[in-house]
């Protein structure tokens, strides 16, 4: 597959916490283990010339994968609509990660209005917290290889409710030390295109290198991916039956 790992990239430009967790970046991360399972992965982040994304490359992309948090107005509306219809028009699979539940691309796919859920930050004042991510449909490709839950020990706390559609399929829940829940592994369909939102994956938190996490991904990709396909035809038609 022809993979592209999108990041915002703000956090490990401009704080040297989270650059020394992931020094090349959350998406440098992401894309070793996709190329290691022998995939063509190519990186792409806000800061470069048209954020990373130009049409050639979102034309030749299979499965796109997006990490977003504090910058997502950065995003030109003309990407956000390119990207969307991508994904409805051609089945280019989306993998949308943690705070990407409020990047404008997931909320004009979903059509929320907003990304509202509860939280606690896993930075200082306030402390990591342990996440048990439980897997509710053990017989979804995304969840193979997985047992029946793994556990994250630093992890930021999203809770329910949140302002995002009921899942197509709802693969994992998660349970936090506070004793919230929230729905960490969702799959929609919008047209032509599979997309997952994983909660999982605080800059703050060494999530990327959790062998669950990997294997949800690699998973995620292979169900996202949809084979090229013949155009749709639209407009007036003959009829089929003389």
């Amino acid at each position: 597959m022809r993979i592209t790992v999108w990041n915002e990239n703000g956090h490990e430009r401009f704080e040297e916490e989270i650059r020394a967790l992931y020094p090349e970046g959350m998406h440098g991360c992401i894309a070793n283990f996709y190329r290691e399972a022998g995939h063509e992965v190519t990186t792409a982040t806000l800061d470069m010339p048209e954020i990373g994304l130009p049409d050639e490359l979102l034309d030749q992309t299979d499965v796109l994968v997006w990490w977003s948090h504090g910058m997502i107005n950065e995003v030109p509306d003309e990407k956000v609509k390119k990207i969307c219809d991508r994904v409805i028009n051609d089945g280019m699979g989306l993998i949308v990660l943690h705070s990407g539940h409020a990047s404008k691309i997931f909320r004009k796919l979903m059509g929320a209005r907003s990304g509202h859920l509860k939280w606690r930050v896993a930075y200082p004042p306030e402390i990591d917290d342990k996440e048990i991510v439980w897997v509710v449909d053990q017989s979804h490709p995304i969840a193979q290889g997985i047992d029946e839950k793994f556990i994250l020990e630093r992890e930021e706390m999203y809770g329910e409710p949140t302002l995002i559609p009921a899942p197509d399929e709802l693969v994992f829940l998660s349970w936090f030390s506070g004793g919230e829940v929230f729905r960490s592994g969702c799959t929609y369909k919008r047209g032509r295109g599979k997309i997952f939102y994983f909660r999982p994956g605080h800059e703050s938190c060494p999530t990327f290198y959790d062998k669950n996490v990997q294997r949800v991904l690699l998973n995620a990709a292979e169900w996202a991916y949809t084979p090229p396909a013949k155009p749709y035809k639209y407009g007036w038609s003959a009829p089929v039956v003389e």
